[in-house]
């Protein structure tokens, strides 16, 4: 049986809200390619808001286009648009919106918070766990394997990436986002060499 991720479980269960949004967005003249990229824009725009000192107005942005980066792929589904292009787009600019908010995160942490060393360590260490979670599906879904399962995926990490912003709680949230981001990482090391030994 293949195992699938929290937010995989979560896109399955909301599926009949994200359609109807997705083939609305369709009907603007939006393609999924679009949506990736106009997700990425508002990234930008959060880890500025971020930077200059407003976490609520950024936690606002990450919550309003947040779902983008999951309704590209819906209407790419539903509307037959779906391209190896578009897929290798979408996961790149995901990388992309992930350094451009920890860029905004690290800003406003050495500017606000005065602990500058202690936050750049924590920072490098959540992104470096992110791109890591990322890295080790993507090479397991170019070889041929099936590789969604994790602990924390990117769904995971904006929502605790909201949380921090919002309570102030960020060197923990940090700390909580690098643990398990190594975590997932190796689940995933786990489930590809199980299917290799197949």
């Amino acid at each position: 049986m293949e195992e699938t991720s929290f937010s995989d479980k979560l896109r399955k269960i909301f599926e009949p809200i994200l359609l109807p949004s997705a083939r609305f967005l369709g009907k603007l003249g939006l393609t999924p390619n679009m949506l990736s990229i106009i997700g990425m824009f508002a990234y930008i725009l959060a880890a500025i808001l971020l930077a200059l000192g407003h976490p609520v107005a950024c936690a606002v942005v990450l919550i309003l286009f947040g779902p983008l980066d999951v309704l590209d792929g819906t209407l790419a589904r539903d509307s037959g648009l779906e391209t190896d292009y578009g897929a290798f787009l979408d996961a790149t600019l995901d990388r992309y919106e992930e350094f451009f908010i920890y860029c905004g995160l690290l800003y406003y942490m050495m500017d606000s918070l005065k602990d500058g060393p202690i936050s750049a360590v924590l920072v490098l260490t959540a992104l470096s766990g992110s791109y890591f979670v990322s890295y080790t599906r993507a090479k397991a879904e170019a070889l041929g394997y099936e590789c969604s399962v994790g602990i924390l995926t990117r769904f995971e990490r904006i929502v605790l990436f909201i949380f921090a912003i919002l309570t102030g709680w960020i060197n923990p949230i940090l700390v909580i986002i690098s643990i398990f981001s190594f975590i997932t990482t190796i689940q995933r090391m786990v489930v590809v060499a199980r299917q290799a030994r197949t």
